[in-house]
Formats: C-alpha cells, sequence, structure tokens
C-alpha cells in the first residue's frame, strides 16, 4: 500500500465549524477520495459492518491518522465512507467530513491523515457507510502539545502480543490509564500457526486458536491474522481511546527477521523478500505510519519542550544477519573466542543500515526537547553476564524446549552456579582482598547474554551514543517479554543514558525456564541485577506495560502489571517505579 499524498475536495456536513475556523486539510492515505456523487441508498453494496472498530496513529501537535476497517456484506469492491472529526462526544462541533472510498486492493481498511489540527486538543471520530445510519463506534484522540502547553506527557510503552498466549487485559489497561499516546513497539502480530510458539494448555479454553490455523506467508494470511488480533475486545477498547505510535519487530514478518531473511522462514517457504512485501503491505493496512515508503518506519514526534521521540527500526531495513554462539564452537565444545570478537567487533556489521544512522544523527541533532528518546524494538543495554552463566542458560533453555521442563540436576546445578557468581561479584564489590585471580576470572569473563539485540552490533551501538552526546537519552524498548531498567554506558564506561523496557502483552518470559516459583524468580532478578553492572531492575514472570510521566525536570517510570492473562477478571499493579532527574 503506498500512502496518497494528494490534497483532497473537502465535502461539508451541515454543522461543520469549518468556514470559520481553522481550515483542517486531509490527505487521504488508504483508499481513494471519494469525491462523486451520493451513492443510492438502497445498493446493496453500500452495507456492510465496523466490526474491527477505530483507531487512531501518529499525531503531532497538528496531525493525526483516522484508521478503519468495513467488512461487506456483498462482494463488492469497495464500499464507499464518510468520517467525522469533532471536537465533542456528541459531535454537535464537526470540525471536518469527507468520503472516501474502501476498496478490496486494500482490504476494506481506510486511513486517513488529518492536517491543520489545533495542538494539544482532544478530538472525537466516526466513520459511517455513506447515505446510511450504519455507523462505527466513536473514537477518541488527541494531538501532541507544543512549545510549554504541557508540563507533563504520560507515555504507555509496550510490546509482544500474541494472541493464542493469553487475554489481552493489559491493552485494556493501558486504555483505561492517564496515558496521553501508546507507543507499540513491535510484534503487534506472531506469525506461528496452532501448537506453535505461544499455543499453551488455555489456548483452547480461551478461545484463542490462531487464525488461520498455519504459519502465515501469503499476504491474505497477514490480513486474516491482523483481522483476528482487532477483533479482540480489549485491542479494539484501547485503539479507540488512545492515539497509536507503532513501530514493527521481527514476528511481523518471522521470527529473528533481518533485511535478508529470518530464522522462522525456509526455503520451502518461498521468497523471504516477497514474504516481507506481504507482511509490510497488510502491516501498513491496518497500522497507521507517517511515511514516504511502506517499507520505511523510523520518524520523530516532537513533544513540545519536554521530548522528542525518535521510533526506529532495528530490525528490517538495514539488520545485517544476527551471529550465533553456536557457529563459534569448536569440534571440543570450546568457544573460538578470537573469531568470535573478530566478527562482532566487525565495524561493518550493521542494524539500522548507512541511511537510517544518518537520519537519525540529524533528529538527535535538531532535537529541541529536555529528552531525546529513542523508540525501538530490542534492548540497548549491555547485558554481559559471566560466561560460565550464560553457558548453563543456554542449557537450561535447551532442556526446556526440548523436553518441556528442565532436568532437576540440570536446575540445581543452575542455582549452585548462580549463588556461586553472586558471592564472588558480592565479595568483589567490597574489596575482600582474599578472593582469588581464578574467581575474578569467573566474574570478568563476560559474553553478551543475546545477540539478537544491541549486544550483537556493539560497534554500532558505540555510534549511536556518539551521536547523542550532550543529550538526554533515553531508550524505550520491547521484545525480551520481560521488563527492565538499565543504565547506558558505552564500551568505556562512560553514562550516556537510561533505558527502560516493558515486558509483553501477553508473551511468555523467563518463568518459561526458571518455573514460577517466587524464590527461584526472586533469587534469579537479585543475582542477575548483581551480576550485570549496568542492570538495575528486572522483572521475569509477569506481563504488563510501561508508563513513563515525562517532565522538564524529571521522568518517573512505573512498571504495571496485570494479575493474569487467563481470566478477564484482573486488576493492575505497580510493580517498580524509577525517577530519573535530568
Amino acid at each position: 500500500m503506498t500512502f496518497q499524498k494528494s490534497i483532497t475536495r473537502r465535502n461539508f456536513l451541515e454543522k461543520s465549524a469549518l468556514g470559520v475556523g481553522t481550515l483542517i486539510v486531509s490527505t487521504v492515505l488508504v483508499g481513494g477520495c471519494a469525491d462523486h456523487n451520493l451513492p443510492d441508498p438502497n445498493d446493496p453494496n453500500q452495507a456492510g459492518s465496523f466490526e474491527y472498530g477505530v483507531a487512531s496513529f501518529d499525531p503531532t501537535d497538528h496531525q493525526i491518522i483516522l484508521w478503519t476497517r468495513v467488512t461487506p456484506a456483498t462482494g463488492a469492491a469497495k464500499v464507499m465512507l464518510t468520517y467525522q472529526l469533532a471536537t465533542d462526544a456528541s459531535f454537535n462541533t464537526v470540525v471536518k467530513t469527507e468520503r472516501v472510498d474502501a476498496s478490496s486492493d486494500d482490504d476494506f481498511t481506510v486511513s486517513i491523515d488529518l492536517s491543520g489540527l489545533a495542538s494539544n486538543t482532544t478530538y472525537y471520530y466516526r466513520f459511517f457507510i455513506t447515505n446510511t445510519t450504519i455507523s462505527s463506534v466513536i473514537g477518541e484522540t488527541k494531538t501532541l502539545p507544543k512549545g510549554n502547553e504541557l508540563n507533563e506527557v504520560n507515555i504507555a510503552f509496550c510490546s509482544c502480543s500474541n494472541y493464542p498466549a493469553g487475554l489481552f487485559n493489559v491493552y485494556s489497561a493501558m486504555a483505561r490509564s492517564e496515558a496521553d499516546v501508546i507507543l507499540h513497539l513491535g510484534d503487534y502480530i506472531y506469525e506461528y500457526g496452532l501448537g506453535q510458539y505461544g499455543s499453551n494448555p488455555t489456548t483452547v479454553a480461551l478461545g484463542r486458536l490462531p487464525s488461520p490455523p498455519r504459519e502465515i506467508i501469503e499476504l491474505d494470511d497477514y490480513r486474516t491474522r491482523f483481522k483476528q488480533y482487532r477483533s479482540d475486545p480489549q485491542l479494539q477498547l484501547a485503539h479507540q481511546k488512545k492515539p497509536f505510535i507503532c513501530v514493527w519487530d521481527d514476528h511481523e514478518v518471522a521470527n529473528d527477521a533481518y533485511k535478508d531473511g529470518a530464522e522462522n522462514h525456509q526455503p520451502s517457504e518461498g521468497s523471504f523478500s516477497v514474504r516481507k512485501a506481504n507482511a509490510i503491505k497488510a502491516y501498513n493496512e491496518y497500522i497507521g505510519i507517517r511515511t514516504n515508503t511502506d517499507s520505511k518506519i523510523y520518524r520523530s514526534f516532537s513533544f513540545g519542550a519536554i521530548l522528542d521521540l525518535h521510533m526506529l527500526d532495528t530490525r528490517i531495513i538495514g539488520r545485517d544477519k544476527q551471529l550465533e554462539y553456536g557457529t563459534y564452537f569448536t569440534s571440543s565444545g570450546q568457544l573460538d573466542a578470537a573469531a568470535f570478537q573478530k566478527d562482532w567487533l566487525d565495524p561493518q556489521r550493521t542494524m539500522l543500515g548507512s541511511e537510517q544512522l544518518a537520519w537519525l544523527g540529524k533528529a538527535l541533532g535538531s532535537g529541541q526537547g529536555t529528552w531525546q528518546v529513542l523508540g525501538q524494538q530490542v534492548l540497548m543495554g549491555k547485558m554481559y553476564v559471566p560466561a560460565e552463566l550464560l553457558l548453563a542458560i543456554v542449557q537450561l533453555i535447551g532442556e526446556v524446549d526440548q523436553l518441556g521442563s528442565a532436568r532437576p540436576a540440570t536446575f540445581a546445578a543452575f542455582q549452585t552456579l548462580l549463588l556461586q557468581l553472586s558471592q564472588i561479584k558480592a565479595r568483589s564489590l567490597a574489596n575482600d582482598p582474599t578472593l582469588t585471580p581464578t574467581e575474578l576470572a569467573r566474574i570478568k569473563t563476560v559474553l553478551p547474554y543475546n545477540l539478537d539485540a544491541w549486544d550483537g552490533y556493539p560497534v554500532e551501538r558505540e555510534r549511536v551514543y556518539a551521536l547523542a552526546q550532550g543529550k538526554k537519552l533515553i531508550t524505550l524498548a520491547g521484545d525480551t517479554h520481560n521488563a527492565w531498567f538499565n543504565e547506558l554506558t558505552t564500551a568505556g564506561g562512560t553514562k550516556v543514558g537510561q533505558e527502560l523496557a516493558a515486558s509483553s502483552i501477553t508473551s511468555p518470559g523467563l518463568e518459561t525456564y526458571l518455573g514460577t516459583s517466587p524464590q527461584a524468580l526472586g533469587g534469579f532478578e537479585q543475582a542477575l541485577a548483581l551480576l550485570v553492572d549496568d542492570l538495575v531492575y528486572l522483572d521475569a514472570s509477569r506481563r504488563g506495560y510501561t508508563l513513563a510521566t515525562f517532565s522538564t525536570g524529571k521522568i518517573k517510570s512505573e512498571w504495571r502489571f496485570v494479575t493474569t492473562i487467563s481470566s478477564p477478571d484482573v486488576s493492575t499493579v505497580v510493580g517498580h517505579t524509577e525517577t530519573i532527574t535530568r
């Protein structure tokens, strides 16, 4: 889907406030402008329903994208719709209305980019099938502030919403929160089929079977999967109540995707470039993104004097293939450290690509907000863990994936190792003179935990830090299914900012491998925070989102968790709070 950038002729309703107020210009993004006669009210093609609700995307201080999808009642190739935008929920003051065609070419979705709006203003909107009384629900949205209009901004951010894994209670919590805008940092959908990742003992009972039941590859597959997710009432509520700013991660295409392929794409599944094009088209049909090219999702947003938000694509457009530790083990089972380090520190390896990196440098340099915030997919903070612990984690994960649970002896050995390393690290921090060189080597011989994150691209991470020099840098992340708070430091140890990372909507976290025992989970969380120098906070088991309240003087971040994703009877708790001062 290519966004149309032509200005359309404006049609006004009787109650329109235009002509006496600010002119609002619309840019029709999906579906052509229906600048023609009203359809016959008895036309059978002018029938259908708005069963996927409404949504708004990419707010600025004068723009917003409105979205809906109509389900035709017949086999029509298009249905004419009319939208209304008002400053009140009763639509007594309609400030904009226009007719647009919902076409089969874009799966009957429409996205309409409105500009000329007032800043820091709440608007209400709805869609009709033109010349009928069939209407959508009423959506609520809000433009961003400019200058010093607001003293603080509330941003909720989330990621990893796996439909078969459980109920979308987190979306409902965000819809009812004080958030001004919701950021979705990727894995909005998952590509897997029935019985694959995400499916669990509650999937059938909760009616969360994936549709289609197979892994999605074709365009119609991705469209069907998006429709299933957008049929969820809690996700619909979040979109109805809050504007969204979104970026994709890997599962919108396939697991562990990079620019030329993915772990979950096999030669028997056809061309990866065709599959990626199918995924991107469906994504742009169901998610509003204001860029000139469907495949480019990096863009910036200004929240007045408070912050500038730079949304990145760390996954599809520029990423070189991830390194894998398995490639570097010798026949004797030893890690070829020299070969690994050579490739790991290769200055040519990139996550963003040269074009996006250059854009980011300009965006950071021109940002006028107190905080420069990167909204992106994967952890940026260094997660360097003792090498022997990493090997133990790999063994633990391997047994759980193969056997359903780790062998008791393996888990006991893992717990013993964790305790030993924690004790050594505590003694080191206390400057214990009795520590031996061998003991110190056990905690100082470290490896990056996740090569799919920024840890796998350390040279480019340093370049990003250099671009942000002199700025108050904050990164937001998802992807891991766990909650984190990290200090951001350069390879030389200089502090450059902080990272806030949200848990998942439903995707399982480290409890899959560690079990649900509070003692085991708590012990692991404390041990890892001790062993990883830049890690401050970890929650390894709960589902939720993060609410960050930004002002020019500080950021207050709350990690909020729902009590269950197995039942709609749910409450939300604040699991942890961090305050970052200017």
